[in-house]
C-alpha cells in the first residue's frame, strides 16, 4: 500500500519497511530529510557520520565517527542492514583540487570500503549521491547518461570512479547498485552552506551585495531537496541498478535566479559582477527522461516554491538568532 502523501509509485511494502538502510552522511543537509523520509515509512535507519545526529527517535541508530575506519563501518553495518544510501563525501571542487589525496580516500576508498562491506554481509541495495559533472563540460548539450565519463576535477573524478565500483559490484555480484546524479541541490536546512541560493537569501536579509561570476548567464539545474528524497526513495523501493538523473529538467540563468529571489523575498538584492571563476562550467542542462520513465520520478517543485521554503527557513533562523 503506497504511503499517504508518497509521490505515486513509491510503494514500501511491509517487507521493505522491515528492513534496515544505512544513511552515510546523515547528518548533513541531504542526509536529514533522507532519514525523515525513510523514519515517515516506518523503515529503520542507522545514520552514520562525523556529525552528531541527535534524536530521541528509538528507530534511529547512530554511529559517531569516520567511516574510513573500520571499527566505525563494522558499528555501522548491524544485522539487519539492508542497503546503504552513500551520501557521505568531499563534494568541494575547490578542496578537491587543493586536496586530491583528501578527496580521493574519502570519496573513492570509502566507496570501494563499504561496497565491499556490503558484499561480505550480503547487503544488496547501494545508492550513490553521485553529480553531472563525471561527463565535463558538453557546453549548452543536455547532459544524459548516455554521455561518456570526462570529469574535469578531481571531485568529478572520484564520483566517476565510485560510478565505476558499483557498475563492477553490480555485474559481479548481482548487487542493485545505483547512481543518482544530482543537479544544484537546495531548500530548508542550507543556511550553513555557502553555495549560491543560501548567499542570495543572506544577502537579502542583510541588504549586501551578491557577486555574479561573469555575466550572469551561466545556466543551472536547481532541484529542491523534496524531489531527491522522491529520486532516493524510487531507487530504494525499486532496487534500480544503473545511473539516473535527478534534477529539476529545465535550468535558468544566474541573473534569472537573483530575480526569482527578489520575486520570494521583497528585497532589492544588488549585485556586482566579478571575473569568472576558472573551469566553471557555462551551462549545466540535463535531461531526465530515463528518470522519468524507468523511475516514475518526476519533479514536483517549482522554483519559487521551492525558494519559499528556504526563504521561510531562513527567516525563522533569523528570529531566532534575533531573540537570542
Amino acid at each position: 500500500m503506497t504511503t499517504p502523501d508518497t509521490p505515486s509509485g513509491i510503494e514500501f511494502t511491509s517487507e521493505l519497511r522491515d528492513q534496515r538502510v544505512l544513511v552515510t552522511g546523515g547528518a548533513g543537509f541531504v542526509g536529514r530529510s533522507v532519514v525523515a523520509a525513510f523514519r515517515a515509512h516506518g523503515v529503520p535507519v542507522t545514520v552514520a557520520d562525523l556529525k552528531p545526529f541527535e534524536t530521541d527517535d528509538p528507530g534511529i541508530k547512530t554511529v559517531l565517527g569516520d567511516l574510513r575506519d573500520p571499527e566505525v563501518r563494522e558499528a555501522a553495518f548491524t544485522d539487519d542492514t539492508a542497503g546503504v544510501v552513500h551520501l557521505a563525501a568531499i563534494t568541494s571542487v575547490l578542496k578537491s583540487a587543493e586536496q586530491p589525496n583528501e578527496t580521493f580516500s574519502n570519496n573513492v576508498r570509502l566507496t570501494h570500503e563499504l561496497l565491499e562491506l556490503a558484499r561480505i554481509r550480503g547487503v544488496g541495495r547501494f545508492v550513490l549521491a553521485s553529480t553531472n559533472a563525471v561527463v565535463g563540460d558538453v557546453g549548452g548539450s543536455k547532459i544524459t547518461t548516455r554521455n561518456p565519463l570526462n570529469p574535469l576535477t578531481p571531485y568529478g573524478a572520484t564520483k566517476a570512479a565510485c560510478e565505476m565500483l558499483l557498475s563492477g559490484y553490480a555485474g559481479a555480484y548481482g548487487m542493485a547498485n545505483c547512481a543518482l546524479r544530482f543537479t544544484n541541490i537546495y531548500g530548508p536546512g542550507m543556511g550553513h552552506k555557502d553555495s549560491f541560493v543560501p548567499r542570495m537569501m543572506r544577502a537579502a536579509l542583510s541588504g549586501e551585495t551578491v557577486q555574479v561570476y561573469g555575466d550572469g548567464e551561466q545556466r543551472r539545474d536547481l532541484v529542491h531537496i523534496d524531489d531527491v528524497v522522491q529520486g532516493i526513495l524510487r531507487a530504494w523501493t525499486q532496487a534500480f541498478t544503473g545511473p539516473a538523473i535527478i534534477g529539476a529538467g529545465y535550468s535558468i540563468s544566474v541573473l534569472e535566479m537573483i530575480d526569482a529571489v527578489r520575486e520570494v523575498t521583497g528585497a532589492e538584492l544588488p549585485t556586482e559582477h566579478v571575473p569568472a571563476k576558472t573551469g566553471e562550467m557555462p551551462a549545466v542542462i540535463v535531461d531526465i527522461t530515463r528518470s522519468e520513465e524507468d523511475l516514475g520520478y518526476k519533479p514536483e517543485v517549482t522554483l519559487v516554491d521551492g525558494l519559499q521554503t528556504v526563504w521561510r527557513d531562513f527567516l525563522a533562523a533569523e528570529r531566532e538568532r534575533v531573540a537570542g
